[in-house]
């Protein structure tokens, strides 16, 4: 048996049962390995496709992701997922082919180890023969219990060496055991407690880490303890699903109640969740007088975005049941912020869909017809899909609507590849989260120019058989930059273009499709949802253009 063969049977072993790629002269061998070993192969159309789909299957699932590439220009196609990934903290593992050490002429030769760390992964190599399986269990557990994306590189030679005797007789061995959870020492928990306890009007705010240490549960008692609203943030959402006293998400995303709420806090709890400049609206949200807590199981990220009154290193699952236990044991238990008349009002105001709007003004039928408001076609579409679903946002001027109007049912329901801000992740992590959850519809929310950066992945979900709905925002522009420079009267020929057939596209791959300029011509979605779905739909809806997205000028004072 040859290293690359042992490097993907020891991969499968590891907890590498789905793999998404591109296969290459690099990368061939191993993954042949890796799918004889057991694993699934999805085969994706483009190294920056395969990675995302393996950053949305490691999100969805909850365990292991893992893209597989050519060296060089594989792995640096593949690069834009992978800055996402190791920004998000997802456990990713890159498995990328290498030039070897004496080709030095290689026109295949780049840094890959200085590339991986530029954008915040992990290098990490199989160094020899004799290491293989060692390296390649050190980079699993790394992945795995830092929560990080790891390049493991696998030279040319050092793949087509054979293994020796010894190091097969250790293949497939399990990582040695992840540490403990981090909880702080009692003092600390002792002073969180007493903030809480003095807190009249406590808000918790739920980021990512307290998303991946699955702690709903646990917040949610100690926030019935102590009176506290839950909110999460963006990439959180859904987490506190079905709680009356949810604020659903802070920072530019929130509801008009929820930011009045938010700001009337005089203690802010953030439970892995970095509180940065989205979360806060650039600290508007937090009132001057409050208190600020954060817990996070990174030290580096205590304070990082703005100052904390308290800080504190743990899990947000453990640090919450240890609190919660440290106020049983005071015998503390307080109404705060959770009142009659708040429930009531969140009862009344706490979703998008339900804040009064002006629909905004039909387009002439210069351009083909009338274009249907945003808000008008996402709340219809909320009421006709399945409450089960995943909904996956690209980026963009329209990503609020999909974000916020499209209810989620848990904290795995919304998959937010935005922690990078690239346009064109979307279709790409609706395909990694529909593999990862087949029995839920998975809707892709993009805009047209998501949509045809990323258009060759169509294929791939066509190819699988994903009853994906792909429902495009198309306003022929780069709206974001047309709403954000066309008031100060910039031209706006470089970020604008003439109407697609984005419909027809989607037929040419095989999708069903449809266009939608009015609510009346959503019946085509009904018609696709009653049947077998055993395609993906295309709905090119051509939304009002005159308006921007209500979070869209807070955004931009982070640019």
């Amino acid at each position: 048996m040859n290293v690359a063969e042992a490097v993907g049977q020891a991969l499968a072993r590891l907890g590498a049962g789905t793999v998404f790629g591109v296969v290459g002269s690099g990368n061939f061998h191993v993954t042949n390995a890796l799918v004889a070993g057991g694993a699934r192969f999805v085969a994706a159309r483009h190294e920056a496709g395969a990675a995302t789909m393996a950053d949305a299957y490691a999100r969805v699932s909850g365990g292991l992701g893992v893209v597989t590439v050519h060296q060089g220009p594989g792995l640096t196609n593949a690069l834009t997922g992978i800055a996402e990934a190791a920004k998000s903290r997802t456990p990713l593992l890159v498995v990328a082919g290498e030039v070897a050490a004496a080709a030095v002429r290689s026109n295949f030769r780049v840094d890959q180890a200085a590339i991986a760390a530029a954008v915040g992964a992990v290098p990490e190599r199989v160094h020899s023969p004799q290491t293989a399986l060692a390296d390649v269990t050190r980079a699993c557990r790394t992945a795995v219990a830092e929560r990080r994306t790891v390049l493991l590189g696998l030279p040319l030679d050092v793949q087509s060496a054979d293994l020796p005797d010894e190091a097969g007789r250790t293949a497939g061995r399990r990582p040695g055991r992840v540490p403990p959870l981090p909880v702080p020492p009692p003092a600390a928990i002792a002073s969180l407690a007493d903030a809480l306890q003095a807190a009249e009007r406590p808000v918790f705010i739920a980021g990512r880490g307290a998303r991946q240490a699955g702690a709903r549960d646990a917040l949610s008692e100690l926030a019935g303890r102590c009176g506290a609203l839950p909110a999460t943030s963006a990439v959180a959402r859904g987490l506190f699903a079905g709680d009356p006293f949810a604020l659903d998400v802070s920072g530019g995303f929130a509801t008009p109640a929820a930011a009045e709420l938010i700001r009337g806090a005089d203690l802010i709890v953030g439970w892995g969740c970095s509180l940065n400049m989205w979360t806060t609206r650039h600290g508007a949200l937090i009132d001057r007088n409050a208190r600020v807590v954060q817990v996070d199981v990174d030290a580096r990220a205590l304070g990082a975005h703005r100052p904390v009154d308290l800080g504190l290193i743990g899990d947000a699952a453990e640090t919450a049941r240890a609190a919660e236990a440290e106020l049983a044991a005071r015998g503390h238990r307080a109404t705060g912020y959770r009142t009659p008349e708040v429930a009531e009002r969140l009862a009344r105001e706490g979703r998008w869909q339900d804040v009064p709007y002006e629909e905004h003004p039909e387009a002439k039928e210069e351009d083909g017809g009338p274009r249907i408001d945003p808000r008008t076609l996402t709340i219809a579409l909320d009421e006709m899909l399945p409450r089960e679903r995943t909904v996956a946002v690209d980026s963009g001027n329209f990503m609020g609507y999909p974000a916020m109007f499209l209810d989620v049912p848990d904290g795995d329901g919304l998959v937010f590849t935005q922690a990078f801000q690239s346009v064109g992740l979307g279709l790409a992590t609706a395909i990694g989260a529909a593999v990862a959850r087949p029995g839920r519809l998975t809707v892709a929310a993009l805009g047209d120019g998501g949509v045809l950066m990323s258009v060759a992945e169509l294929e791939t979900a066509v190819r699988l058989g994903l009853g994906l709905l792909v429902l495009v925002y198309d306003d022929e522009a780069y709206g974001a930059e047309v709403h954000h420079f066309g008031p100060g009267g910039h031209p706006l020929d470089t970020v604008t273009f003439p109407p697609a057939d984005l419909a027809a596209i989607g037929r040419g791959f095989g999708c069903a499709a449809a266009t939608v300029r009015r609510r009346a011509d959503l019946a085509a979605v009904a018609d696709w949802l009653a049947g077998p779905r055993d395609r993906p739909m295309v709905v090119d809806a051509k939304v009002t253009r005159g308006h921007p997205a209500w979070w869209l000028a807070e955004a931009f004072r982070g640019h």
